[in-house]
Formats: structure tokens, sequence, C-alpha cells
């Protein structure tokens, strides 16, 4: 693994770690409250180990190192995306309320809109990542791509989410879990649509060489 991969690792790991601590506080503060300390070292050491891991096993078959640095690219945009929907719940709680009853217009909710702008955080974050790291040449040279193909894909990956995550957040009956936790229940369902969706576009459309 070259040095500017290893470097670029250790910030992605310090970054997920760093984005971790307000999404893991609202899912689950007992747990929160006994690893808050460690979770930062944790990601900033594994992260790079397992990086070099996935650069080890890439030798035999090319395409795990790509798609392993989509994974961490895409673990750090997920928690852009989460960590961005809770600042927004719990910065407007006092204001608005993000009950899944509260519609503003045709199905649309406040948390509808909260989704929106966190994953638009979550794709500006994408593109930067993917073109300068995931999906550039090995001289570290950006990948050439069409940002208006990138910008289409995001948009549908953006319906994907926030379809995916509205759905069971507002139709689906949460069980045993409180409003935040299931927003972000609800968010993990449609990140993990999205990410199939974005994975396969970019590496055959967006940022094929």
């Amino acid at each position: 693994m070259s040095r500017r991969d290893c470097y670029i690792g250790s910030l992605s790991g310090f970054l997920i770690g760093l984005l971790t601590l307000p999404v893991l506080k609202t899912a689950n503060t007992d747990l929160f409250l006994k690893i808050e300390y460690i979770v930062i070292p944790f990601f900033l050491i594994g992260t790079p180990a397992g990086l070099a891991i996935v650069k080890a096993i890439s030798h035999r078959v090319a395409i795990i190192w790509q798609i392993g640095k989509f994974v961490v690219v895409g673990i750090l945009n997920t928690l852009v995306d989460w960590g961005t929907l809770t600042l927004l719940i719990l910065s407007f709680r006092k204001y608005i309320d993000v009950e899944p009853t509260y519609n503003i217009m045709y199905g649309i909710t406040i948390y509808t809109c909260y989704k929106s702008t966190s994953f638009v955080a979550a794709v500006i974050n994408s593109y930067c990542w993917n073109k300068y790291w995931t999906f550039a040449e090995p001289n570290g040279k950006s990948a050439n791509t069409d940002f208006f193909k990138f910008l289409v894909a995001s948009i549908i990956g953006l319906g994907i989410n926030v379809g995916g995550s509205t759905y069971v957040f507002g139709y689906v009956k949460p069980i045993s879990f409180n409003i935040d936790q299931w927003a972000l229940i609800g968010a993990a369902v449609g990140t993990l649509l999205a990410l199939t969706w974005n994975f396969l576009v970019y590496k055959c459309i967006v940022f094929k060489k």
C-alpha cells in the first residue's frame, strides 16, 4: 500500500470515528458512554490496517482493492449522512416537530427534508473521495468523469435513499425503538439500497476508464 493510501486511510478513519460519536450517542447512549474514548483511536488505526490487508488480497483479485476503498468511502458517506441528519433533528427539535405524522404536503415530511439535506452533504463528500481516490488512476491522477453523469446517478440514488428511508420511518411500525433510533434505522435501509446502486453505476458508467 502506498504512503498516499496510508495517509488517506488514516484520515478517513479519523473522520469515521469522529462522525460515529453523535450517531452512537443517539442510537445507544449507554454504549456511547462506555466506548466514547476509544472510538476514534479504533478507526484511526483499524481503517489503514484493514486497507493494508485488502491491498494484499488484491494482488490476486485486483478489483478487491477498489471495492475496499469504496467500502471505506461508503462508511464515511453514511456517517456524513447520518451525522448531518442527527444534527438537524437535535438542533431544530425545539422549533419543528419531526414526527412522521407531521406532513408538509403530498407525503413530504420534515424528516424527508432533513434526510434530503443530509444526503446532499454525503453526495458532495462522495464525489470528492471517489474521484480523487477510489476510482483514481494508480499514479494518483483523478479519474476522468462527466459530472453530469455523476449528478444524474446521485439524484437517482437520492430518490432511492430518501424514498427507502422515508418509507421505513413513516410506514413500518417501530419495535421497541424511540423516534430518534427509528430515524437512524430508516436511514440505514435507504443507505444500503443507495450504496448498492452507487457502486454499480459509478464503476460501470460514471468513472468508467
